[in-house]
């Protein structure tokens, strides 16, 4: 999946509800600041600021992701390949983790099912609504939910109310590769 595009549909979601950056950051709790920059740099966020995002915008995380935004359809089914997958890569300036979408061409979802590849280290807490489903499938992270701290190892999960704050990083020589599924009580 091509970065640019992400950012580009960002933007044309945004000026297409006749939104300015301010209302956006004031939805998000994002600085207009760092949400021109998303737009600017062509470079796609962590997964987790494009969720706030794409909900404060009211659009599916998944339009973010198509070549030709206004043109999604009902899908009862999508099917996967593993070599279609979307990497959405790290970048100096995106601190964080590159992610995989799954299920990227299925409209209307109430669920945002991810990979999350690499050596990562959230610098920061994140909240957001619904619920979340980790899933360790290599190498070991440290998962903060709230004020506690857990080691998750490869095979353990959480499932999660994601309103309260929680953050992970990957730690140990392998690094850390999860399937995330967010599920979204209310998605506009």
């Amino acid at each position: 999946m091509d970065e640019k595009t992400i950012a580009e549909n960002i933007q044309h979601s945004r000026k297409q509800q006749k939104m300015t950056l301010q209302e956006l950051a004031d939805k998000t709790g994002l600085t207009k600041g760092y949400l021109s920059k998303i737009e600017r740099s062509k470079k796609a966020p962590p997964y987790s600021t494009l969720n706030k995002i794409t909900c404060a915008l009211g659009v599916e995380i998944t339009d973010i992701f198509q070549k030709d935004i206004g043109t999604t359809q009902e899908k009862p089914i999508v099917i996967g390949k593993k070599t279609e997958g979307r990497i959405i890569r790290e970048s100096s300036r995106y601190v964080g983790y590159d992610y995989m979408v799954l299920a990227a061409d299925k409209p209307g979802k109430n669920m945002e099912p991810f990979f999350i590849f690499a050596p990562f280290e959230f610098p920061q807490m994140f909240r957001h609504e619904g619920e979340e489903f980790i899933y360790v499938l290599e190498g070991t992270m440290e998962f903060k939910y709230g004020e506690k701290t857990y080691i998750m190892e490869a095979g353990d999960h959480s499932y999660f109310d994601s309103r309260t704050p929680h953050t992970g990083r990957s730690i140990g020589d392998k690094r850390a590769k999860l399937m995330v599924v967010i599920y979204f009580y209310k998605r506009r």
